[in-house]
């Protein structure tokens, strides 16, 4: 009897901790497809540790970069105490995760913690399982507090329904999909410059897509191209490819735009539809994705030497 409880609770204890684990599996094989591997990286000058403006096409929160070159110390950028849970503004939180944490390394070792009375086995699984939920919970706070302190910016367009200021260039649709804002902005984003990020947007997709990285050199900065060449030597360790195709600009406007010294920078929302698989690079099969279009909606940071040519700097997921 003791032994059919033990074996049922052991059970119980998988089961959870699979159902915890599995989304988790899912949303990361699915989001690791695209250019990017469906995270955020890169860096936005002095603003790369602050959210960009929300906008019509990214009414949400764009995510903080989860790869960057950056560091948290540069000027504009708040400071980082180092360490899994001391993200900035997360002290309380993350001092709580950690005791958490210890709790359950405790009762490992002693036998204790969530599943004590089923042996061995039964406390690392409850300590797996005390850890997936320290993370979930981390996560849903982490977010909470982005969104209730992301920074709002001066130059951000009015909210829908607001008055425009006297004097402000009114909004309007481009051709190439992007609404531009209004004229306030400190540094001027002409229709040439949207027909650059949506030219961008193509060739980047399609030199990523060709695993072509001179001319991914041609198109992003240094820090991006690194990022896109490991992800690319990752899908060849998994003998596959991800093949990008119909990448079609849906709707786009600017978050912000900027000046730092000799450099020009913009971050713009798109949301671009493109047909994203990944195949078996000896057989061709499907492994991922799919041959139907979906809809992505990703903030986009370019930046350009004074007089020279734009360039990809940052990608940000929204949420």
């Amino acid at each position: 009897m003791n032994f059919s409880q033990h074996r049922r609770g052991i059970v119980r204890a998988i089961a959870v901790v699979m159902s915890l684990a599995l989304p988790l599996v899912i949303a990361i094989s699915s989001a690791d497809a695209r250019i990017g591997g469906g995270g955020s990286s890169g860096s936005r000058g002095t603003r790369t540790f602050s959210a960009p403006p929300s906008t019509t096409t990214a009414p949400g929160t764009a995510q903080p970069f989860n790869r960057t070159f950056a560091q948290p110390g540069s000027p504009g950028a708040p400071a980082a105490t180092g360490g899994f849970f001391n993200r900035p503004g997360m002290g309380m939180l993350g001092g709580l995760a950690a005791g958490f944490l210890g709790a359950g390394l405790l009762g490992m070792l002693f036998g204790g913690g969530m599943f004590s009375g089923l042996g061995g086995l039964s406390s690392i699984l409850g300590l797996m399982l005390q850890i997936g939920l320290i993370i979930i919970v981390v996560r849903l706070a982490m977010s909470w507090w982005q969104r209730r302190h992301a920074p709002a910016s001066a130059y951000a367009g009015p909210a829908p329904g607001a008055a425009a200021s006297p004097g402000a260039q009114p909004s309007f649709r481009s051709g190439m999909g992007f609404g531009l804002g209004s004229g306030s902005a400190p540094l001027e984003i002409l229709p040439a410059d949207y027909e650059a990020f949506e030219l961008l947007l193509g060739e980047i997709q399609a030199a990523w897509s060709n695993e072509d990285i001179a001319k991914l050199h041609t198109l992003a900065t240094p820090e991006m191209v690194s990022y896109f060449s490991k992800d690319l030597e990752e899908n060849k360790a998994r003998n596959q490819v991800n093949k990008v195709s119909g990448t079609k600009l849906l709707q786009g406007d600017l978050a912000e735009a900027w000046r730092e010294g000799d450099t020009d920078f913009a971050s713009v929302a798109m949301r671009f539809s493109l047909v994203d698989q990944t195949l078996d690079r000896t057989s061709g099969r499907l492994v991922a994705g799919s041959e139907q279009p979906t809809e992505v909606t990703e903030v986009w940071t370019f930046l350009r030497a004074r007089g020279g040519n734009w360039e990809l700097s940052a990608i940000q997921q929204t949420s």
